[in-house]
């Protein structure tokens, strides 16, 4: 597979052949804005829980879910028995919503032996496969040493310098709406607006039904953005989390140029009254 997604079918052929797969439900509990009722108290056959909410995140810090350390990841990795030749396929239960940052977490580790499960758990229960209702239990520990990339998960300072310097496309997932400050944040306390020098691609637009839409759509629409294609491109949304979808989507539209999450986000831009913010004129 030389593509990050992975189909229902080509997961179930994998299940069949019994190798070192590890499959990892990486639902979220809090809900995505368009996000559809999610599907609870279901999981595929062997999966272990990935909560990067409350277990493979920074604890110590009051932003929602950042990164964790290397030390913390390599060591949950292992207890849950996930090895460097681990084949990992994540998924959610609500379509392609927050299976596609535990896919680029593993990714920062190094680690590029990790795929989507296009259309998450409603697309494996609509392709007709069997479910279980409880996770799979502990295995031995596993090998895991990942180390993290630089750059695959950036700070509000580079951002920042990326924005004064316009050294970098800089892409936001959040609504149209919510970029040119026409409604409040949902976040309470955040001012409205946008990282300056900043693009709007809604992260809805590259769905289709909690699926990411075909190659061609998605090139057409990364083709409708003004992006400089000799510069990096760095996402940002609401918490660092549907950034990772329209990262995953111009992966997908066939863009190989270096890449990364603004892992803090507008919760943490938008808070912060020493960070610029633009707002739309219209």
């Amino acid at each position: 597979m030389n593509q990050p997604l992975i189909s229902p079918e080509q997961l179930q052929q994998r299940l069949l052949e019994k190798d070192d797969l590890i499959i990892l439900d990486a639902s979220i509990e809090f809900q995505i804005p368009s996000e559809p009722e999610k599907i609870k108290g279901q999981m595929i056959p062997g999966a272990m829980r990935f909560d990067y909410d409350k277990d493979f995140c920074n604890k110590h810090t009051l932003l929602p879910h950042m990164f964790p350390t290397e030390k913390h990841f390599n060591k949950r990795a292992q207890e849950m028995g996930i090895n460097q030749e681990s084949t990992i396929v994540v998924y959610d239960n609500s379509g392609t919503f927050a299976s596609p940052r535990a896919w680029w977490m593993f990714m920062a580790m190094g680690h590029n032996n990790v795929y989507v499960l296009d259309g998450g758990l409603p697309a494996w229960i609509e392709a007709g496969y069997s479910t279980d209702t409880d996770y799979k239990g502990q295995e031995k520990a596993g090998n895991f040493e990942g180390h993290i990339q630089s750059r695959y998960f950036v700070n509000a300072q580079q951002i920042e310098r990326y924005s004064t310097d316009k050294s970098a496309n800089i892409v936001d997932a959040r609504s149209q709406a919510r970029f040119d400050s026409e409604v409040p944040e949902p976040r309470e306390g955040l001012r409205s607006g946008h990282i300056p020098n900043s693009l709007c691609l809604p992260f809805t637009q590259v769905l289709d039904n909690g699926q990411l839409k075909p190659q061609d759509e998605l090139i057409n629409i990364f083709s409708t953005l003004t992006l400089t294609p000799s510069l990096p491109m760095f996402f940002s949304c609401g918490s660092g989390v549907t950034a990772c979808i329209i990262l995953l989507a111009a992966k997908l539209a066939g863009y190989t140029g270096e890449m990364g999450v603004y892992d803090g986000s507008w919760t943490e831009w938008g808070a912060n009254d020493k960070l610029p913010i633009a707002v739309t004129h219209k």
